[in-house]
This record gives C-alpha cells, sequence and structure tokens, in this order.
C-alpha cells in the first residue's frame, strides 16, 4: 500500500483523477443497485435484466471506433468534462423511470450514460501513459482498478441498504450529485499533455490503426488476453440468482448489494497481496486459479452464506489480471496509437 500512496504523492495530477474516479465511480454502481431492484419490483423477465445488463456494455462496443480516433485528435479534459456532464443529465432523468411502461427510456439513459462512462474510461486509460512514465504505470492501473473494487464495493453495499430505506428515487440523486462533483473537480484540474495535429480522415485512420494491430501480433494477442477478464463480470447473473434463489429469505436489494460487495471485497484485496509479485509466467497461473474460483462459485450458488465466501474467491485475482494485462498492453502499444488501441480493447473487454 506504502507503493501506492508515494506514487500518488509524486503525481498530483494522478492523485486528483483517482479521487475524482472514486467519487465517479462510487455513484455509477449506487445507482446500479437500485437499476436492477426498480427492475425486479417491475416483476420482468429474466430476458429484460439480461438486455439490461448488456446495455451496460454495448456502447463500449459500438462506438469503440470512433471514440479511440477522438482520443487521439483532441484535448482529454475537454472529452472528459463533456461525458460526465452527460452523465449528470442521464442520471437525474432516470427519475422519471417509475414503472415498466418507461422502460423504453431506460434502455435509451442506461446506454447514453455508458456511452458516456466507458468513453471517458477509454479517454483516462489513454491518457496515463502520456503522463506517467513506464514504471509508474503498472502501480497507476492497479490504483485505478483498486479505486474500481473499492467504489463498487462501497457503492454496491451502500446502495442496498439505501434502496431498501428509502427507494430507488433517493440512490439516483444521490448518483447524480457526485457527479456534480466530480465535474467541478476535474474542470479546476489542469492536464498538459501534447495532442498531436492529425489530418487524417476517421476512416483512413480507422484501417491504419487495424494494420497495426494485425502487424503488431504481441499487441493483438493482448488485446484478446485482456478480453477474457471481461467474463467474469457477473452483473445479471448476480441479480437472477437472488431472484432464483434468496428472494424468500433477504431483501432484493440488500442481496445483490451484499453479493456485489463481497465480491469486490476480494478485487480490493487481491492486488495488495498478488500485485508486487505479479510477472509473465505468473499470469497463467492467475487465469487458473480466477477458473476454479467461478466453479467453486457455481457449485455453492444455492446457498446465500457460501455464495458470498465464494464471490470473495472469485474477485480475488480479478483485479491483478485486468491491470497486468492493461500494462502489458499499453508498454507495447506505439504511443501514436494509444487512443485508438485502447478503446479496440475496451471493445472487445465489453463485448
Amino acid at each position: 500500500m506504502k507503493r501506492y500512496v508515494a506514487l500518488l504523492k509524486s503525481e498530483p495530477v494522478l492523485a486528483r483523477l483517482s479521487l475524482i474516479q472514486l467519487i465517479a465511480y462510487f455513484g455509477a454502481w449506487f445507482s446500479n443497485v437500485a437499476i436492477y431492484t426498480l427492475l425486479l419490483d417491475m416483476g420482468v423477465s429474466a430476458t429484460v435484466v439480461a438486455l439490461t445488463a448488456a446495455l451496460h456494455f454495448l456502447p463500449g462496443v459500438v462506438q469503440a471506433p470512433f471514440s479511440g480516433v477522438l482520443i487521439d485528435r483532441f484535448h482529454p479534459k475537454k472529452m472528459m468534462l463533456l461525458t460526465l456532464a452527460v452523465e449528470i443529465v442521464c442520471t437525474f432523468l432516470l427519475l422519471l423511470v417509475t414503472d415498466a411502461s418507461a422502460l423504453a427510456l431506460l434502455f435509451v439513459l442506461i446506454v447514453l450514460r455508458m456511452a458516456a462512462a466507458s468513453f471517458y474510461f477509454t479517454i483516462e486509460m489513454a491518457l496515463l501513459p502520456k503522463i506517467l512514465h513506464v514504471k509508474k504505470l503498472q502501480l497507476a492501473n492497479e490504483i485505478h482498478s483498486i479505486i474500481w473494487s473499492l467504489s463498487y464495493t462501497l457503492g454496491m453495499a451502500i446502495s442496498g441498504f439505501v434502496v431498501y430505506k428509502v427507494g430507488v428515487s433517493v440512490a439516483f440523486i444521490i448518483d447524480g450529485l457526485l457527479f456534480v462533483l466530480s465535474f467541478m473537480m476535474l474542470f479546476n484540474l489542469r492536464i498538459v499533455v501534447h495532442v498531436n495535429p492529425i489530418l487524417q480522415n476517421i476512416t483512413v485512420m480507422f484501417k491504419e490503426t487495424l494494420a497495426y494491430i494485425q502487424h503488431e501480433r504481441r499487441v493483438f494477442y493482448l488485446l484478446l488476453l485482456h478480453a477474457l477478464v471481461g467474463l467474469t463480470a457477473f452483473d445479471a447473473l448476480v441479480a437472477l440468482m437472488v431472484h432464483e434463489y434468496y428472494s424468500h429469505a433477504i431483501a432484493t436489494s440488500l442481496a445483490i448489494g451484499l453479493l456485489h460487495a463481497s465480491r469486490a471485497l476480494g478485487l480490493v484485496i487481491g492486488p495488495v497481496l498478488i500485485g508486487k509479485h505479479m510477472n509473465n509466467i505468473r499470469l497463467r497461473y492467475l487465469f487458473m486459479f480466477q477458473a476454479i474460483a467461478i466453479m467453486i462459485w457455481a457449485a455453492v450458488m444455492p446457498n446465500f452464506y457460501f455464495s458470498l465466501i465464494a464471490s470473495v474467491l472469485v474477485g480475488l485475482c480479478t483485479t491483478t489480471l485486468w491491470s497486468y494485462t492493461y500494462t502489458l498492453l499499453q508498454h507495447h502499444t506505439d504511443p501514436a496509437y494509444y487512443g485508438r488501441v485502447v478503446a479496440y480493447n475496451d471493445m472487445l473487454f465489453y463485448l
């Protein structure tokens, strides 16, 4: 943990971005429980729940060819502020969704909000290698993933209780206010990076990037390797297992919040215990451990308490797998292609 604190003290821009990330991510997960609770209270089918989960990832897939080009053309701060503004508007508009008749509006807001969120994430991950030395990059990625996990833990757990006590509307309002705070903090941050004036049109840049990935086989394989971590995103599965196994014994929002929070506990602990020991050889064993942990969770799923314990086990390696494979990709990518390669990486991950 001392390594992370020392890096944040020496890199004030990274420290501010990390704090903004913590606040924004906390808000996003805070309202996530509210959305799934709202759906289950509406009595929608499992297909609708799965579709909602898919819509959270779809924007990252569709917009990648365009977002990467924009990232390599424009200053990151302006684009990050724009994405936060979109998230603010969409989050407050979620208050209009009160019953099944507004499902279409819910889907549109989820798509727009997640398009902005995934774009912000891609911008930030393309920015880090431009402002940090390669030795600091892995630590920064680990900090990023720990913050994601910590906000995931707190957001899911606290939101479960808030939704249970006062309803989904309060969760949406809190989420919106947190995004407003993030916007204000970013607005006052000075980010100095050099943006190359790229004159090529989008089509040419798209073809050029595909040719680069095809030629650089190491980059291609790292894209696939990082995408495998995306298979451990269990948002829809958690909601459905609550409905199938636990709804008779515990409130829906509490069960969803506790299951996500227990897995996120593993996500937070994992990099602290494993991160400093990582190398390319040990990466393969970490993937094997992850597979076994998922199988154990599947076996004990009908028992709520065993499921909580197993979900911690599943989360233990996820963060390290994510951050280490991301660092490898950033390290082996030509700086001229950072934005576009990171965008395609996120596209595969979300897909």
